[in-house]
C-alpha cells in the first residue's frame, strides 16, 4: 500500500466519476468501482495523514455541522426577470436590438433546483454557497462534496468561481419518496423542495444518500479566462470537468428562439429532471456588460416561464386569513390536487371583488393554477358543473380572530382589521420581523413563533430579545433541547448587530419593502435621521412617493410605534446603516458615478472598485449620461469612445493617482 498506489486509485476513481456522472458513459462495472473505493478507504484508514478533502472517499458524507455559516458572495447572485408569452419575448428582443441589431442569443433549460456558487482556490473546491438574498448565502460545502458530478479539483491556478443549479433527478425523487412512504415519513412535494431540503441538512450523510446532481451554467469572470461569449464559457467549464446541460441552443433569430421554447415545452415531461422555463442570454460577454443591469435583474438575459399548469378540483370551503397589516384575505380550501409538481389544498382568492367578479362559490368545481409556478390561485369556476347546492360567497364583517368590525379602505379592494391588539396581527408582525429578509433570526420560524406566542413567551417584538429568560420552559417543549436553545439565543443576539435596512424592513412600515428600506438607509444612515426628515427631503429620494411619506408619518406619529423603537434601542439593537465604511478622505469622487475600463496597473479592478467605494463613489459597469468619471487603464475600448461622445470626464490611472495622493 504505497502512496503512489493511493494517487493512482484517486486518479482512476475521479476519471470513472467523470465518465459516469458527467458524460453519462460509464467505462467500468459497479463492482470494479466499489473494489477500488474499498482499497482507497483501506489505504486512507492505515495512513490517515494521506487523507485529503478532495479524495473520492469523502463524497460519501459524514461531516455533521452545528449550524450553517454565512458567506458573502464576491459578486452578487442576481435573479432574472420573467416573461410568459411570445409578445414579451419579442419586446425583450426589441430592447436588446436597439443597442445591438445583430445580437446572438444562447438558450438554456431553466433547471428547477437550487442556485449554487462554487469557488475553487488553486484548483481545489474551497467552498460552495447558496444564493441566499443575492449578497449573503449559506455555506453548503459539506453537502456539495457529496454530489459526484461536481469536481473536487480542477486544473486551474488561482481563484475561480462557477455557478449553476443543484437539482434532484426525477428518478432519485421518486425513489426518495418511496422510501419515506415506507418509513411513514412526510413526502416531499416536488424535486425542487427535495433538493433544497437535502443541501440544507447539517449531516452530509443524508445529502449523500439523496443522489443529487448539478448543471453548471455561468462563469462570472469568463473574460478573465479568455472567453468572449457565454457559449465559449460553457465549453470552457466543460473542459475543466464540470457538467453542463447539452440541450443548449445558439441563435441570432428570435423566431428560432421561440421555436426552441415551443419544442422544449413539448419535451418538458420527457426529461429526466424538472425544468420550469427557458433562459435566454445575450451571447457576447462585452455586449452583456454594455447592456448592464436594472436595480434587480440583468438587461441582457430573461427567463421565459412555462405557462402555469391548470387543473380542476372542488372548492370545499372559503376561510379568511389575516396579515401583519391587518389585511383580510379569502382563501379557498380545495380537494387535494397535484399542480405544477406539488399537492395543493389551499389557494388564494385575493379579495372580495375578485371572488364576486368571478362568481366563485363554495361547492364549485374550479380551475386552479400556480401563479408564476409558485402561488396557487383559483382562476375560474366551472359554472356548467353546478348542481344547485353551491353557496354564494359572502364577505365577513368581523375579524375572525378578535371580532373587531372590518373596514374597507378607500381606493382599495381589501378589508382590514384595525384592532392593534388582535392576536393574529401581532403574530404576523413578529413573524415578519424575524424573517430572512428582515432580522433573519434563524430558528425562529412561523410555527415556533405561533407556539411561543400561545405559550406567552413572545407577545410582541421586544419579547424576542427576552426569550433567554424562558430557557428552561422552552427546553421542556418536545424537540427543543439545550443545543436548539443555545443556537436560538445566539441567533437572536446576532440580529442586534444587523444594519439599519434590516431593522427598517422588519418594522413592517406599510409600503417599505426590502429595496425601499435599503434606499432610505443609504440616504439617512440612521433610523432617527429618517424619522426627523422633512416631507420635502423624503420626496426627493428615488422611488419615494406620497404613500411612503404617509406611512412614515403614521409611524413617527404613533406612540406605540415610537415606544417599540425606544424599547429596541434599550435592548441594544443597532439603528445605523453599517454597509458603508467611513470615507478614506474627501475627494472629487464622493457621491459621483464612476466607471472603470482597460487594463489597470495601479491596482486590480476589484481593489480599484473597493477603493472608489471607500471614497464615496458609486461604481458602475457601463458608461451613460449619468456617469461623472471614467478611469482608463491600458487598451481602453468602447467605454472610452462613449465617454468622449457623452462628455464624461476621463482620467488616466496616473491622473487618478495624483488626485487621491496615492
Amino acid at each position: 500500500m504505497t502512496f503512489e498506489r493511493l494517487i493512482e486509485i484517486k486518479k482512476l476513481l475521479n476519471e470513472y466519476n467523470y465518465q459516469y456522472y458527467v458524460l453519462d458513459n460509464p467505462s467500468v462495472s459497479d463492482q470494479e468501482y466499489d473494489r477500488l473505493m474499498q482499497e482507497l478507504q483501506a489505504i486512507e484508514n492505515q495512513h490517515p495523514e494521506w487523507l485529503t478533502a478532495d479524495s473520492p472517499s469523502q463524497r460519501v458524507g459524514g461531516q455533521v455541522l452545528d449550524s450553517f455559516t454565512k458567506i458573502t458572495h464576491e459578486r452578487m447572485m442576481l435573479s432574472l426577470g420573467n416573461i410568459f408569452n411570445e409578445d414579451e419575448l419579442m419586446a425583450f428582443d426589441e430592447r436588446v436590438r436597439e443597442t445591438y441589431p445583430n445580437v446572438e442569443y444562447v438558450c438554456e433549460l431553466k433547471i428547477d433546483g437550487l442556485a449554487v456558487s462554487l469557488v475553487y482556490a488553486d484548483g481545489r473546491l474551497d467552498y460552495a454557497a447558496t444564493r441566499g438574498d443575492g449578497t449573503v448565502g449559506e455555506d453548503i460545502t459539506h453537502n456539495v462534496k457529496t454530489i459526484k458530478s461536481i469536481p473536487l479539483t480542477i486544473d486551474y491556478d488561482g481563484d475561480f468561481e462557477v455557478r449553476g443549479e443543484i437539482f434532484m433527478p426525477k428518478k432519485s425523487f421518486n425513489e426518495l419518496n418511496e422510501e419515506r412512504a415506507k418509513a411513514g415519513e412526510a413526502l416531499f412535494a416536488n424535486p425542487r423542495n427535495a433538493a433544497a431540503g437535502s443541501v440544507r441538512q447539517l449531516d452530509s450523510t443524508i445529502a449523500a444518500k439523496r443522489k443529487l446532481d448539478a448543471f453548471l451554467y455561468m462563469v462570472p469572470t469568463a473574460t478573465e479566462v479568455g472567453c468572449t461569449t457565454h457559449k465559449e464559457a460553457l465549453d470552457y467549464i466543460k473542459e475543466l470537468g464540470f457538467k453542463t446541460n447539452p440541450m443548449t441552443h445558439v441563435s441570432s433569430d428570435i423566431q428560432d428562439v421561440w421555436a426552441f421554447i415551443q419544442e422544449m415545452t413539448e419535451k418538458r415531461d420527457t426529461l429526466p429532471y424538472e425544468i420550469d422555463g427557458i433562459v435566454i442570454k445575450v451571447n457576447n460577454l462585452e455586449e452583456q456588460v454594455r447592456l448592464g443591469y436594472t436595480a434587480k435583474v440583468p438587461k441582457w438575459a430573461i427567463a421565459y416561464k412555462f405557462p402555469a399548469e391548470e387543473v380542476v378540483t372542488k372548492l370545499k370551503d372559503i376561510i379568511f386569513t389575516i396579515g401583519r397589516t391587518g389585511q383580510i384575505t379569502p382563501n379557498a380550501i380545495l380537494e387535494p390536487v397535484r399542480v405544477a409538481g406539488s399537492t395543493v389544498q389551499r389557494a388564494t382568492l385575493h379579495n372580495e371583488d375578485n371572488v364576486k367578479n368571478k362568481d366563485i362559490r363554495i361547492g364549485d368545481y374550479v380551475v386552479v393554477r400556480k401563479a408564476g409556478d409558485v402561488i396557487p390561485e383559483v382562476v375560474r369556476s366551472l359554472k356548467e358543473r353546478r348542481d344547485g347546492s353551491e353557496e354564494k360567497f359572502k364577505m365577513i364583517e368581523y375579524c375572525p380572530h378578535c371580532g373587531s368590525r372590518l373596514v374597507r379602505k378607500d381606493n382599495e379592494a381589501a378589508y382590514y382589521c384595525l384592532n392593534d391588539q388582535c392576536d393574529f396581527k401581532k403574530i404576523e408582525r413578529i413573524i415578519h420581523f424575524a424573517s430572512r429578509d428582515a432580522m433573519n433570526i434563524e430558528g425562529l420560524g412561523e410555527k415556533i413563533i405561533e407556539q411561543f406566542y400561545n405559550l406567552g413567551f413572545v407577545k410582541n417584538i421586544e419579547d424576542i430579545y427576552d426569550l433567554y429568560k424562558h430557557e428552561q420552559e422552552i427546553m421542556d417543549i418536545e424537540g427543543f433541547g439545550k443545543k436548539s436553545m443555545d443556537n436560538l439565543v445566539a441567533a437572536i443576539e446576532k440580529s442586534k448587530e444587523n444594519s439599519m435596512e434590516k431593522l427598517l424592513f422588519g418594522l413592517g412600515i406599510k409600503g417599505i419593502g426590502a429595496k425601499m428600506a435599503d434606499n432610505l438607509s443609504k440616504e439617512f444612515k440612521s433610523i432617527d435621521a429618517m424619522l426627523e426628515a422633512s416631507t420635502a427631503k423624503l420626496l426627493s429620494i428615488k422611488d419615494v412617493g406620497e404613500t411612503i411619506v404617509q406611512s412614515i408619518n403614521h409611524f413617527r406619529n404613533d406612540p406605540a410605534s415610537l415606544e417599540l423603537l425606544m424599547n429596541l434601542k434599550a435592548l441594544g439593537l443597532n439603528m445605523n446603516y453599517l454597509k458603508e465604511t467611513t470615507l478614506l478622505q474627501e475627494s472629487i469622487f464622493n457621491g459621483q458615478t464612476v466607471c472603470i475600463t482597460g487594463t489597470l496597473e495601479l491596482m486590480t479592478r476589484k481593489e480599484m472598485k473597493d477603493y472608489l467605494a471607500r471614497l464615496g463613489a458609486n461604481v458602475t459597469g457601463s458608461v451613460s449620461k449619468n456617469t461623472d468619471f471614467l478611469i482608463c487603464g491600458r487598451d481602453a475600448g468602447s467605454k472610452l469612445e462613449k465617454a468622449n461622445q457623452l462628455g464624461v470626464t476621463v482620467l488616466t490611472e496616473e491622473e487618478f493617482r495624483k488626485e487621491v495622493n496615492l
